[in-house]
């Protein structure tokens, strides 16, 4: 109960419009099964090539290192910037709803796989402009004086920003737990649906994800609305205009644009499309590499706002997170497994999203000590022994541990037995490790640079999610899996092959558990890190 208290004690009425924009970022995760089927079901695209489009639709989020600057230089027009990034969503949802509704009309422009992509690219571009506009309301939100104009005192505003920043996370996951519950009805039965029954049930998701620029936009609303009342208060209570304006409007100092953060994100951009659209060899490999350079630069000038211990800590906590989520994923082939040799449906994955959902949010709450006492560098390898750990029951069922277990439990403990105790483990953690290092900028960051602060460092540790997806892709082409694929007539295109599953599985069970925390102990030695 005392967790609960720190938490909610502390929460404040304008948390709400940063937390709505969170939530619509959990609520999206609505298409992400369809997504699989529909791949799987309608799609002749390869393990590869997903993982290579993973990498693609990853790199928009580096983006948020230019757009956390202007952020910063255009406040006052930041919910323009989420208004544009409804839009682009939207967009990418109704493209989706078209190519499974009207599918012979979308045909006539463009091929099914080229839909796809588009649809897949355009998504992460609209979150990423509103998600930097979230991160830095989060700081915004936190108010530095209290009703009558006075300031707020320090523990009290480390504890506001702990809780906001938490309660961030809480309302993505949230997000997800909706998505769940909704993906559950809608699947019920869904081995014994038809084919256009399927159909019809796809093109119904991607039409509910409309609602997710909706509630953003709302958050903006919502935002605007509180600061209005809030300014009247302090008027009302004898602030001057000006003065109260100034206070709750949260004005910072002008921030001067930083010419190396806009040149080197022109030259980003310009880098990455021309190389992006040519057929040169090793494209993603080039952009990554590039992109890397960039944004360690830009890392690097922006830690010199900071005081040496501040700088110290910024930089080594960036490279520990880098490593930790920079670990190859064993990609689709084990959703296909899953699905194909497992038995695991639609209603039964929407299942494992409402548990994963609902034990991540408790979990934040029960961890919430652990989060706040322990050192970074303890709870990355914590999360990395987890990490492997979690990984363990899937190549035990691989290996068939699911048929001996089921049959010395009369069926009780089968593969879905496994998958939702392993699940009901795994989920708490995967919020945890990015939680005390936001509080930190929150409370830390210049307040003329805290959108860019946020953006940076996100752009960096969402860097490491493409350096995964590159891990991945490389990893499936030296462990190569397929699934079967027909031609319209039933004939078997390619059959399905997963005798290398396991063995990929091992690998990325071990770069999980060793990698992080070689990483994290070369830079607890080199003392790039002292706590």
């Amino acid at each position: 109960m005392n967790v609960f208290y720190k938490i909610f004690g502390t929460f404040k009425f304008s948390f709400i419009p940063p937390l709505l924009i969170y939530l619509a970022a959990g609520v999206s995760g609505i298409t992400n099964i369809v997504g699989v089927f529909f791949v799987k079901e309608y799609l002749d695209l390869s393990a590869v090539f997903l993982a290579g489009l993973g990498f693609w639709a990853g790199l928009p989020w580096v983006l948020k290192m230019p757009l956390g600057h202007l952020v910063d230089i255009l406040w006052k027009f930041k919910s323009l910037l989420v208004l544009l990034g409804a839009i682009v969503m939207a967009t990418s949802s109704l493209i989706m709803f078209g190519l499974i509704q009207y599918k012979v009309q979308m045909l006539t422009i463009l091929n099914a796989e080229t839909w796809f992509v588009i649809s897949t690219l355009l998504a992460p571009i609209g979150f990423v402009l509103q998600d930097v506009v979230a991160d830095a309301m989060t700081v915004e939100a936190v108010p530095k004086i209290d009703g009558n104009g006075n300031e707020i005192n320090f523990n009290e505003l480390k504890s506001m920003n702990v809780s906001m920043q938490l309660l961030g996370r809480v309302s993505i996951i949230f997000g997800t737990l909706l998505v769940s519950m909704l993906n559950l009805i809608v699947f019920a039965d869904s081995s014994e649906m038809t084919e256009l029954e399927k159909v019809k049930a796809y093109g119904d998701i991607y039409l509910y994800s409309l609602i997710v620029p909706i509630i953003s936009i709302s958050g903006i609303f919502l935002a605007y609305l509180n600061q209005k009342n809030k300014y009247k208060l302090l008027v009302d209570n004898g602030i001057s205009p000006l003065k109260a304006y100034k206070m709750i409007f949260n004005v910072p100092e002008v921030t001067n644009p930083n010419m190396l953060i806009i040149i080197g994100s022109i030259i980003f951009v310009i880098f990455t499309l021309a190389i992006g659209t040519s057929n040169i060899g090793f494209s993603q490999e080039i952009v990554f590499i590039g992109s890397f350079a960039i944004i360690l630069t830009l890392l690097f000038k922006l830690s010199n706002e900071l005081d040496l211990k501040a700088k110290k800590m910024l930089l080594g906590t960036a490279i520990i997170i880098f490593a930790f989520r920079a670990m190859p994923g064993v990609g689709q082939g084990g959703s296909w497994f899953e699905i194909d040799v497992l038995g695991f449906d639609q209603e039964f994955l929407s299942l494992l999203g409402l548990i994963a959902s609902f034990l991540t949010i408790i979990g934040i709450f029960v961890l919430r000590p652990l989060m706040e006492k322990s050192s970074m560098t303890k709870l990355i390898v914590i999360l990395s022994i987890a990490g492997s750990f979690f990984i363990l029951p899937s190549i035990a069922m691989f290996y068939g541990f699911h048929e001996f277990t089921s049959k010395i439990t009369n069926g009780l403990v089968d593969a879905r037995f496994i998958a939702i105790f392993n699940t009901a483990l795994e989920s708490p953690l995967g919020q945890v490790s990015m939680i005390p290092i936001l509080a930190w900028i929150a409370q830390s960051a210049p307040n003329h640079l805290k959108a860019t602060f946020f953006a940076v460092l996100a752009s960096f540790t969402n860097l490491a999610l493409s350096a995964s997806n590159l891990g991945t892709k490389y990893l499936n082409q030296i462990y190569v899996i397929t699934r079967e694929v027909k031609t319209n007539l039933g004939d078997i295109k390619i059959p399905a092959d997963y005798s290398e599953l396991g063995i990929l599985m091992i690998i990325v069970c071990l770069l999980t558990l060793v990698v992080p925390i070689g990483v994290t102990f070369i830079i607890k030695k080199l003392r790039l890190i002292s706590y």
